[in-house]
């Protein structure tokens, strides 16, 4: 059998030379722990929207069809977001009132531009959610694509009655 050579490499120093670095040495600003110094490593947060702070297992999905067809479903789905609301986030009336203003605008755009109003209510409300980690308003957001889906009008007023439901209940 033949041996294959395997290239030597130089031992590095504890200042190790590493190149394309942009610092001499190789050195990190804050000693040489990943991270920057700081203790732990936040690297692995990054594409995890909010982290695991806390969280139950999710709240739960809100079925479209039960939502349109039963009222008293509505009623105890609103409560459970309140609910959840008041044990998860920190949201505030101000920012629940602004969301509701935007999804009775939605309801009221003319039926061609109904669906559109929709899916930049949802890119709002996910931005919303994230800015001001309202986890708990998770499931709205499932819902409002489903809705948004579905694309009837019964739906969308469905949607804005459950919205109502929710302010009223966390006022």
């Amino acid at each position: 059998m033949a041996e294959t050579q395997q290239p030597q490499q130089e031992p590095r120093s504890k200042e190790g030379n590493r190149e394309g670095r942009g610092r001499e040495g190789g050195q990190r600003p804050h000693g040489d722990r990943p991270g920057g110094g700081r203790g732990d490593d936040r690297r692995g947060d990054r594409g995890d929207r909010g982290g695991d702070r806390g969280r139950f297992e999710g709240p739960p999905e809100i079925d479209l069809e039960k939502l349109i067809s039963d009222p008293l479903y509505l009623d105890n789905q609103a409560h459970s977001v309140v609910s959840r609301m008041r044990d998860m986030d920190s949201g505030t009336r101000s920012q629940l009132r602004r969301l509701y203003n935007a999804v009775r605008r939605a309801v009221r755009a003319p039926e061609n531009e109904r669906q559109q109003a929709f899916v930049m209510l949802r890119a709002r409300l996910a931005y919303t959610i994230a800015r001001h980690s309202l986890r708990s308003l998770d499931s709205l957001e499932r819902l409002l694509l489903q809705v948004t889906r579905k694309n009837t009008a019964h739906g969308y007023e469905r949607f804005r009655d459950l919205f109502e439901a929710i302010v009223a209940y966390n006022e």
